[in-house]
């Protein structure tokens, strides 16, 4: 059973096009991570399966139900963590939870004990009578899954729910996030562009651009890249890339100022590399493949680089705006 079910999905604005042709399907308690960077169309996808947009062409079927044709009853299915904190910051966390509580009409019976379970799972109940004020930004997210569980929701919806996060909180929350299959019975569907959050996915689909270019398993995925990877630096990069390819047959390629080269066996490569290069090598690395491996083969580019792009990108828009406001 499916409790997502996404069928050429696609959205534009104005001619552009945010999302498209995109198609998976998430099974029931199942994690399942949308991987992309910032721009990718994960937002604009996880908008469409939670009724705030309509798309422009395609499916979505969430928990039985159509979000074009049935958005409230895929409303009151579902539990959602914005980018953005929502909680009101005047209230308790226990309030907080309460008032959610009231409007997803859990019964009145059952809305003391639901809260209390789930500011225990989340360990905040010791804080229940705290102003959310008061909370850090980790604790403010524990208790944003906390507030989106309460009324027992079949499909969890997480948007970059550790963005901001210190990395002590970031293991924290995903600490409670992966108990929720077995737990509650559950399923999460989280968007993230950080690798080792995925890495906690039982199925992974990586966009780019609006389109979907890999699915499946990280380990699956991981496949793609091979083995191990190899990471060089030489005193003239582009000749050692076309060394290695013409004498050692690898795929190397030249990313930013390092050759990557997939291989099966590192361990046995690095010798050969070396002897064939000689003095050219300043240094040399090997790890085995990660999720930043595999989207740096199918893209070219790291994340990370994408998501510095973007900053950059808007940093000189910002620049630009202020010389035009300057000039008068």
């Amino acid at each position: 059973m499916y409790a997502i079910q996404v069928d050429r999905l696609t959205k534009s604005y104005n001619g552009l096009v945010a999302v498209s042709e995109v198609s998976f399907n998430v099974p029931e308690g199942s994690i399942f991570g949308f991987l992309g960077p910032n721009g990718a169309g994960k937002t604009t996808t996880i908008n469409i399966l939670c009724t705030i947009l309509k798309p422009s062409s395609g499916t979505a079927v969430v928990n039985g139900y159509d979000c074009l044709k049935q958005p409230d009853r895929v409303r009151q299915s579902i539990g959602i963590v914005f980018q953005d904190t929502t909680l009101d910051k005047d209230l308790t966390a226990y309030e907080n939870l309460l008032y959610h509580a009231i409007l997803y009409n859990v019964p009145k019976r059952l809305r003391k004990q639901k809260v209390r379970e789930a500011l225990r799972f989340v360990d905040l109940y010791d804080r229940r009578d705290d102003f959310v004020r008061r909370f850090s930004g980790g604790m403010k997210r524990r208790l944003e899954v906390a507030r989106a569980i309460v009324h027992q929701p079949k499909v969890l919806f997480l948007d970059e729910p550790t963005l901001g996060l210190d990395p002590q909180s970031r293991k924290g929350l995903w600490d409670f996030i992966t108990r929720l299959p077995a737990e509650h019975g559950v399923t999460v569907f989280m968007t993230t562009h950080y690798m080792d959050e995925a890495e906690v996915c039982d199925r992974i689909a990586i966009i780019d651009k609006g389109r979907i270019i890999a699915q499946g398993s990280p380990q699956e995925l991981k496949k793609l890249v091979g083995g191990d990877v190899i990471y060089l630096k030489t005193t003239n990069n582009m000749d050692s890339v076309e060394i290695l390819r013409e004498k050692l047959g690898f795929e190397a390629t030249l990313r930013a100022d390092e050759i990557f080269v997939p291989v099966t066996k590192g361990e046995a490569c690095i010798p050969e590399i070396i002897r064939l290069l000689g003095d050219r090598v300043t240094s040399v690395r090997m790890q085995r493949p990660t999720l930043n491996d595999v989207f740096l083969k199918l893209t070219g580019k790291r994340i990370r680089e994408e998501i510095q792009d973007q900053s950059d990108q808007l940093k000189e828009a910002i620049r630009a705006y202020r010389r035009r406001f300057d000039r008068g």
